[in-house]
């Protein structure tokens, strides 16, 4: 008999710059305990929180702004499975379920990576076309059906 898998409730957020539209730059980080890894800032939603609450605390948390505003929200939740080595640490979850938001940074956004609980070492804005050169692996698949999907909506 298998076990069902467990996926933790999480929300993710592609993070543009004040300058759009007329530039599609987008945020990625890269994380502080994992060398040339880069990925888009997401986090738990805690529970009796929505996915929207939980988008701005976790922006705070991690990029230390919520100075923004949700441009379109992805339609669906998405789950992808943690590598075994991540996955042994996570337990009981297997991976993750999510909420992906497209925001946009307010012009009075400050980006501040020095956080309580510092989860990135470096930022940058790279245009879309470049986003796939940055992106790990296992979240590769995702990121490029979510992306996909905003570029079909036109936001790319």
């Amino acid at each position: 008999m298998s076990q069902k898998k467990i996926y933790r409730p999480n929300v993710a957020f592609i993070v543009l710059s004040e300058d759009y539209p007329q530039r599609k730059d987008i945020f990625i980080a890269e994380r502080s305990d994992i060398k040339d890894v880069w990925q888009f800032p997401q986090g738990g939603i805690d529970k009796g929180e929505s996915a929207e609450d939980a988008l701005f605390r976790e922006m705070e948390e991690e990029i230390g702004t919520k100075d923004a505003k949700i441009i379109a929200e992805y339609p669906e939740w998405i789950s992808y499975d943690f590598p075994t080595h991540v996955a042994r640490k996570m337990n009981p979850y297997a991976g993750q379920k999510q909420r992906y938001f497209l925001v946009q940074l307010n012009k009075t956004a400050k980006i501040n990576l020095a956080t309580k609980v510092p989860e990135f070492s470096a930022y940058k804005f790279v245009d879309y076309s470049e986003l796939s050169e940055y992106i790990a692996h296992f979240k590769r698949p995702i990121y490029e059906k979510v992306l996909e999907h905003f570029k079909e909506e036109g936001y790319f």
